[in-house]
């Protein structure tokens, strides 16, 4: 289908995240995915907003919760799903599962599980990029409790010591594995820390995807022009459980009536009444749109399934050594 409206774009984007982690939710119970998923469902704003600004040249980088942030980037989906499936055809060759996805051809760099692991990666491909004398810049992309972690800190500090084009996305979904932002961290915006590096720091509606587009616009033109890192926090919510497809209100540290109320703010909903006043049609274009993706993903599904297991002369390929050195 051929959009050439912004709001559908973005719309279509959001919906066929959503869309896949809904599948990969429906599948995992099958127990053909031997690995730990994470999923991002209420939170495709984020990486569809802030990826509308970036071209292949620029870098990506993620933590645990990846799936969006790969899609949104352009990533290969049959790769990402083959992996999750850990076969050989997967973005990873079926040896890293949902936690360590890269697709260097769109310019997602890679994820990692280890908590803020990333972040000083990042910098230093932002380091690199600015001795090249490219305008590329770097989007690192981590959770609330990253920002507890001292990695966190050298890291933005480094980046701003050295001017390096590098926009820190912290998506604020309120909990670290179980635990209340309020029982972690002062009552201060996560933001207001930016202002101890001296760089900008700004919090958004992080389920307004217009809204996440128009500050990741300006911290991707500063990043652009030489001016600097920036520190975004967008406030968003997981619908689903930590790690794995299902609900975890029954262990009690999330009420339904707060999850019932961030889903009143469902990303995708907010833009559909936006796209429904502005699209002409717009239910017959949504109706084709789920139609598109719904095919894209039995594909994908079909794909991963089909594609064979590494071969287990494999399994120290790829493997580094404290030495450097391949085996």
């Amino acid at each position: 289908m051929l959009i050439d409206n912004r709001e559908t774009a973005l719309f279509r984007h959001m919906l066929r995240i959503r869309r896949i982690e809904e599948a990969i939710a429906d599948h995992y119970p099958e127990q053909e995915m031997r690995t730990p998923v994470h999923l991002c469902v209420g939170q495709e704003a984020t990486p569809v907003g802030v990826s509308e600004h970036l071209s292949v040249r620029d870098k990506v980088m993620s933590g645990h919760r990846s799936h969006g942030h790969y899609l949104a980037k352009g990533g290969d989906l049959r790769a990402m799903l083959a992996e999750i499936y850990g076969r050989e055809t997967g973005c990873s060759r079926g040896k890293g599962g949902s936690q360590h996805l890269v697709d260097l051809d769109s310019g997602f760099l890679g994820s990692a599980p280890i908590l803020a692991s990333t972040l000083s990666i990042g910098v230093g491909v932002a380091w690199a990029l600015k001795q090249q004398g490219t305008d590329g810049v770097v989007v690192v992309y981590f959770g609330d409790a990253a920002t507890e972690e001292g990695v966190f800190h050298e890291s933005v500090s480094f980046a701003a010591l050295h001017n390096l084009p590098v926009i820190f996305v912290c998506e604020n979904n309120l909990y670290s594995t179980h635990s209340d932002l309020s029982v972690r961290q002062p009552a201060r915006p996560i933001s207001d820390m930016a202002l101890a590096y001296g760089i900008p720091g700004i919090t958004c509606d992080g389920n307004d995807v217009l809204s996440v587009s128009e500050v990741a616009a300006e911290a991707v033109s500063r990043a652009r022009m030489g001016l600097g890192p920036s520190l975004l926090v967008f406030d968003t919510y997981r619908w689903l459980e930590h790690v794995g497809p299902g609900s975890d209100l029954e262990l009690g540290y999330r009420s339904a009536e707060e999850l019932e109320r961030w889903k009143s703010r469902d990303p995708l909903q907010i833009l559909r009444l936006r796209c429904r006043a502005n699209v002409t049609d717009w239910d017959n274009v949504e109706q084709q749109l789920e139609a598109e993706i719904a095919d894209e993903i039995v594909d994908a599904f079909s794909f991963a399934r089909r594609s064979p297991f590494p071969d287990a002369s494999e399994m120290l390929t790829d493997v580094f050594p404290a030495s450097g050195v391949a085996q």
